[in-house]
């Protein structure tokens, strides 16, 4: 019984970082691998983020096969478009990370619609 009271006072964004939309959007890459663009980083971590959440929701039973390999491939789409940018650019402006940070609140929030949808029994 306390296990339950347990679990229910646990925020689900705790277990689905991907849902922590604030957070996401305040997380910080370390650059000290090859990519020294922070803002980047920081489209490059989310995209991860979401893929991973995606994977175990999928192996958890909360999402099809063919809504996980969507939701993946939309999110490798935007870090490729954001590599591309940084990359003609020489790096990623402020406005760019915002305008891909916003995809990737959509990508997140289809994805949590799924994944925190209450258990029917």
């Amino acid at each position: 019984m306390a296990l339950n009271h347990t679990a229910a006072a646990v925020p689900p964004s705790q277990f689905w970082p991907t849902c922590n939309i604030s957070e996401q959007q305040g997380i910080r890459a370390d650059n000290s691998g090859s990519d020294s663009d922070p803002l980047l980083s920081h489209i490059s971590l989310r995209v991860n983020v979401i893929q991973a959440d995606a994977g175990t929701a999928r192996k958890a039973g909360k999402l099809s096969e063919s809504q996980t390999e969507m939701i993946w491939h939309h999110a490798d789409r935007i870090r490729a478009d954001a590599t591309r940018y940084a990359h003609e650019q020489g790096f990623l402006s402020a406005a760019e990370r915002a305008s891909f940070d916003r995809e990737l609140d959509e990508v997140a929030g289809r994805l949590c619609a799924r994944i925190l949808q209450p258990v029917r029994g």
